[in-house]
């Protein structure tokens, strides 16, 4: 199977969609860090999210976390992960996200030389007679041109 060419079908009925934001964590050190600097989410590109993977015009993806940028704010949190989720919002402010927009975050890249030379990458494996997507924390798997037609029928609304 041709990924490449897999992938740029994809990405050619996904060109009216808007992209989400692509993030990476920066933390100040040294004099930064001494003045007040502060960890920060910025912007390090586009891609679009289509179920588990993350489509970018040169590379595909592994979603990762996904994040609502959003104004940093003091208020009470029941759960700690709850605080965490808000701190990592409000990075994204400060590395220049605007209120409100998705940021994915902590996506790793796919090896699709590997995938086709009959490997595994993420969520993709090469291993048999189709490439198959993992897309479900259970194991289940799909042949990847399925996956992706019907997420993205899903995306356009048909």
């Amino acid at each position: 199977m041709d990924l490449e060419s897999v992938f740029a079908r994809a990405r050619e009925r996904l060109a009216p969609v808007p992209r989400e934001g692509l993030g990476r964590l920066v933390v100040p050190g040294g004099l930064r860090r001494a003045l007040g600097g502060q960890p920060r989410i910025v912007p390090d590109g586009e891609a679009w999210r289509v179920g588990v993977l993350l489509l970018a015009d040169d590379a595909v993806y592994e979603v990762g976390d996904v994040l609502r940028a959003a104004p940093e704010r003091r208020r009470g949190f029941t759960a700690e992960s709850a605080r965490q989720r808000a701190q990592a919002a409000a990075m994204c402010i400060r590395g220049g996200f605007a209120e409100g927009a998705t940021v994915n975050v902590d996506h790793t890249r796919i090896d699709l030389a590997a995938v086709a030379a009959g490997g595994a990458s993420g969520p993709l494996d090469g291993r048999g007679e189709t490439v198959t997507v993992r897309w479900t924390s259970g194991g289940a798997r799909m042949p990847l041109e399925t996956y992706l037609r019907e997420r993205i029928d899903m995306i356009l609304g048909g």
